[in-house]
């Protein structure tokens, strides 16, 4: 343990390999190109939104073990989770890979949630390999936390685009051919709640939590935000950036010129009609392994502070009239100079 919430790694895991995939609307965006596949049909085959969910998630894994030229025999343990009820996504995809299976919530931060257990798994010795896999899409989330598509209900302009995507990450505890990064430590982050209750608002939900887990890190880990090349949220979208430089601006941090956030990042907003932002398990998931790490890899970057956010609510809770905490994790992912 390191200061308050932190863990740094006396081992540290290698991230050996990634994947990403992607729907058509992600596949029009500024990072398109990046992507390792793009289901242009967004069912991807599929009879309903949650089985091309969960497809996505199976894919995934299908594409980071073949880059990786492992099979499912060399990964000892599963961490997964998605937006879903009971993590269906997650189960019904990776059910017939037949390993043992971590099933994690931290809604659309679960990916730094995956990444954080399954290094501390990998670091520890408890397995030689992990993989570490999360998934979310549009059509199946409007289904399970707003209105489905046929209501065709209006949007206003603080709500944020859920990501059809999966991004999949192969954990080790040693480095291995294709390394893209090795994890330094984590920040497991607090559940921290605002009173908030707009659901069309997911930014001012998660942006509290944000600002609360990225000071901790720095005191935690002894830093200002200059030690980091990067700060980057998962899916705090246009409102939730403001707000966050709001709440760090109170405790006098400033993270303006290291910032970035997934959410922002993965569409041309005005062009593609995505209001605030991108959101969703998939939105840092994807923009990870398409383009965080490659900048790593190429040493563009040598530290960054990869911070994805969740809103912890559920249909149940926001018809009940309860408020909607947020919760974030860091990672703090390095290059690695192989």
């Amino acid at each position: 343990m390191l200061g308050k919430q932190s863990i740094q790694f006396e081992k540290k895991p290698y991230l050996i390999n990634s994947a990403s995939i992607v729907g058509s609307k992600e596949a029009e965006g500024p990072m398109g190109k990046l992507f390792d596949k793009v289901g242009y049909d967004d069912s991807f085959g599929a009879e309903n939104w949650e089985e091309a969910e969960s497809r996505l998630q199976k894919e995934a894994l299908e594409i980071a073990l073949s880059k990786a030229g492992l099979t499912k025999q060399d990964v000892q343990m599963v961490f997964a989770g998605d937006l879903l009820g009971q993590s269906i996504a997650s189960s019904f995809g990776l059910a017939g890979y037949q390993l043992p299976h971590v099933g994690l919530y931290g809604a659309c931060s679960t990916c730094g949630l995956s990444l954080t257990m399954g290094a501390a798994m990998v670091s520890a010795g408890f397995a030689q390999r992990a993989a570490c896999i999360t998934s979310s899409h549009f059509a199946s989330a409007e289904k399970e936390f707003r209105f489905p598509l046929s209501y065709g209900n209006q949007r206003p302009k603080s709500a944020t685009w859920t990501v059809t995507g999966s991004g999949a990450f192969l954990l080790s505890g040693k480095p291995e051919k294709g390394t893209r990064a090795q994890i330094e430590g984590a920040t497991v982050g607090k559940i921290v709640d605002y009173g908030i209750k707009d659901s069309m608002n997911m930014g001012a939900c998660m942006a509290p939590a944000a600002a609360d887990t990225i000071k901790q890190n720095l005191e935690d880990f002894s830093r200002q935000p200059q030690d980091y090349d990067k700060i980057i949220t998962g899916d705090l979208g246009i409102v939730g950036k403001k707000l966050l430089f709001e709440l760090l601006s109170e405790q006098g941090i400033d993270i303006a010129k290291q910032y970035m956030d997934c959410g922002i990042e993965i569409y041309e907003s005005e062009k593609q009609h995505t209001d605030a932002g991108g959101s969703g398990c998939g939105c840092s998931a994807v923009v990870l392994s398409a383009y965080i790490l490659k900048k790593l890899e190429e040493g563009v970057w040598k530290r960054v502070l990869f911070v994805p956010t969740g809103a912890l609510l559920s249909k149940t809770s926001y018809n009940e009239g309860q408020t909607i905490p947020g919760i974030a994790h860091a990672v703090v992912l390095e290059h690695w100079q192989g």
